[in-house]
């Protein structure tokens, strides 16, 4: 039997790693300003053509590589960042720049350009899937150039897997965001088929959030420091009043690498419990230094996912750097610590005497079952739900209140003026209740409003048929480039829904229409809530561009719980939901009614 197992090329290698390195060229232009950052640049500059597909080329001042550097550079296993397996576990730097090269090279055309500090002349390599074309002596700046051209050529699979321009580029921003957050020191600049999308100096890391997000932000920054044992938590957190009901513009660094983690997330949400609405999701730049072996940053191919050796100290850190920040800047309440400590016991007692003394005299006194039942209700209203009723309640029910005092003579007249008025009503401000033949439908009125508008967009996105109506005072609206691009890339499709938007200077959107049966709504809040909505969908699910709009708009513009509608609306709306092609699910899956059958409320009083 011949022997079949053998080892694979170079080339072959190299594509196989560069599957887990390079996913999509943000990928490429993450790699590429670590290296540069590790290379001690105090000025990047990033080009990218066609969403990073035709050209990356990120220039740094750097101390740059010599000529066996750069050579060196482009092999498998090579890099100046380790010499021993300890040197695993006390990670301070970013990308290791031969691994990155290396991977890279093997799935593009690759042009490095380098010279180190005080060298006359420097080394320009040109590769090509792995193989080099070209090696020269080359008179070049100081610091280093790289140039990714053709991602992907090689593998044609892989580019046809790519996205629109518009989100590949929304990934670059992201990454660009992220490197340059970690890095407030170094001065970043950005050009997207030759326009400049960012261009910022070295500074503080207010300024650098400013220059990234939006001017908008000075006024929602709070600074956040603490410092426990050797963990040191230092950036800022946003406002509560500017949160948003995306998790947006939120990031966490260890030892300035970016890190996704779910965990300490929650110890920041924690931190802001009672201070947002729910579903609500606050604005955060925090960095926590650490002793790098305490943390472990391989359990993770692109090194996003870390590991603590000990999670519940870092997250308790976390949360009381947010709660001082909160308190320091009067988020929240401060506890008076010249108060009376046993305030809430004297609180107590008092409370005991007062119920004491309206009631007492009803415990000796011989009571009815409905009597006694009366006391012991009242008993536990005082008892267990302190706090929890306030006047705003007994206002709204005394409103709803109807209070009808019964005559044999008005007896019929009542019944049919209650079935009349009963055979549709709102349960709650979230309820529609009406009868049907089997019995009684409750329908939400929320999900059933979703639906209704849902089918609606669609039904606009394919026949392009969106009915608009023009702004008296059109709006414009500020959105930091990623966004930009991305409403760029759907031009087409928001245009159909029924906004009338177009380009307004660099990275400004001019809407001066919107869909008109929602026009009454605010241009600014529609349109700001459908992308972050879009961007929500598109993070959380795997469905197409033109059913994510769709969803999203009905999400942002449905009736919500809580509001109260006319007979007449929610008639209207019975009749649109059962008009829709699937009436029975929102779409996002929650059911829009449910009938309770006759038979099943027959069994409620047997």
């Amino acid at each position: 039997m011949p022997d079949i197992i053998r080892l694979l090329p170079d080339s072959i290698a190299n594509q196989i790693a560069a599957g887990e390195v390079v996913q999509r060229p943000a990928s490429a232009v993450k790699e590429l300003l670590e290296n540069a950052v590790d290379a001690g640049a105090k000025k990047i500059t990033v080009i990218i053509k066609d969403a990073g597909k035709e050209l990356i080329r990120v220039i740094d001042d750097g101390k740059g590589m010599s000529e066996t550097d750069a050579r060196m550079s482009l092999e498998r296993h090579a890099t100046s960042k380790i010499t021993r397996s300890e040197d695993l576990f006390s990670i301070k730097t970013m990308g290791f720049r031969g691994e990155a090269l290396a991977s890279i090279a093997a799935i593009a055309q690759v042009e490095i350009r380098t010279r180190p500090i005080g060298q006359e002349l420097g080394t320009q390599i040109i590769v090509e899937a792995s193989e080099v074309k070209k090696q020269e002596l080359i008179a070049c700046e100081e610091g280093t150039s790289i140039a990714v051209k053709n991602l992907f050529y090689n593998v044609p699979a892989r580019r046809n897997f790519l996205k629109s321009n518009g989100v590949e580029m929304k990934h670059i921003i992201d990454e660009f965001q992220r490197v340059a957050l970690s890095n407030p020191d170094i001065a970043f600049s950005l050009y997207q088929n030759d326009l400049e999308s960012y261009n910022t100096s070295g500074g503080k890391l207010s300024q650098r959030i400013i220059h990234l997000f939006g001017k908008n932000y000075k006024e929602q920054l709070a600074s956040c420091a603490e410092e426990i044992g050797d963990i040191k938590i230092h950036g800022y957190i946003g406002k509560p009043e500017f949160a948003k009901k995306t998790r947006g513009e939120q990031f966490f660094f260890v030892n300035h690498r970016f890190i996704k983690n779910n965990y300490l997330n929650h110890a920041i949400l924690n931190a802001y419990e009672g201070l947002m609405q729910e579903g609500c999701f606050p604005f955060y730049v925090l960095f926590i230094d650490i002793d790098p072996r305490r943390v472990d940053v391989n359990v993770h191919p692109t090194k996003t996912e870390v590991k603590f050796d000990d999670e519940r100290s870092v997250y308790s850190v976390v949360r009381a750097a947010v709660r001082q920040s909160l308190s320091s800047h009067n988020f929240t309440p401060a506890l008076d610590f010249s108060a009376d400590i046993n305030l809430s016991q004297k609180l107590t007692a008092g409370r005991e005497t007062i119920k004491d003394k309206n009631y007492s005299q009803f415990r000796n006194t011989p009571q009815t079952p409905q009597q006694q039942s009366n006391l012991e209700n009242w008993e536990k209203l005082f008892d267990e739900n302190k706090g929890k009723v306030s006047f705003d309640d007994f206002k709204e029910e005394e409103e709803n209140l109807v209070l009808t005092f019964g005559s044999d003579l008005n007896k019929q007249e009542d019944v049919l003026e209650a079935e009349l008025s009963h055979a549709i009503f709102q349960l709650h401000k979230k309820f529609i209740v009406t009868q049907v033949k089997s019995g009684m439908m409750l329908i939400g009125q929320e999900a059933a409003h979703e639906r209704i508008l849902f089918e609606k967009y669609l039904s606009y996105l394919d026949q392009k048929i969106g009915a608009s109506q023009q702004s008296l005072f059109p709006q414009a609206i500020t959105l930091n480039p990623g966004d930009y691009s991305l409403v760029m890339d759907m031009e087409e499709e928001i245009k159909a829904l029924g906004f009338m938007i177009e380009p307004f200077g660099k990275s400004d959107i001019l809407v001066k229409g919107m869909p008109a049966d929602i026009a009454h709504l605010g241009e600014r809040g529609v349109f700001e809530g459908l992308m972050e909505q879009f961007k929500k969908n598109k993070s959380e699910l795997s469905i197409p561009k033109r059913e994510n709009l769709a969803r999203s708009l009905a999400r942002r513009t449905s009736i919500k719980s809580g509001e109260r509608l006319s007979e007449e609306e929610m008639r209207s709306l019975i009749d649109q939901l059962f008009a829709c092609a699937n009436p029975n699910y929102a779409p996002h899956g929650k059911t829009t009614f449910f009938i309770l059958e006759l038979t099943k409320i027959e069994d409620y009083f047997n």
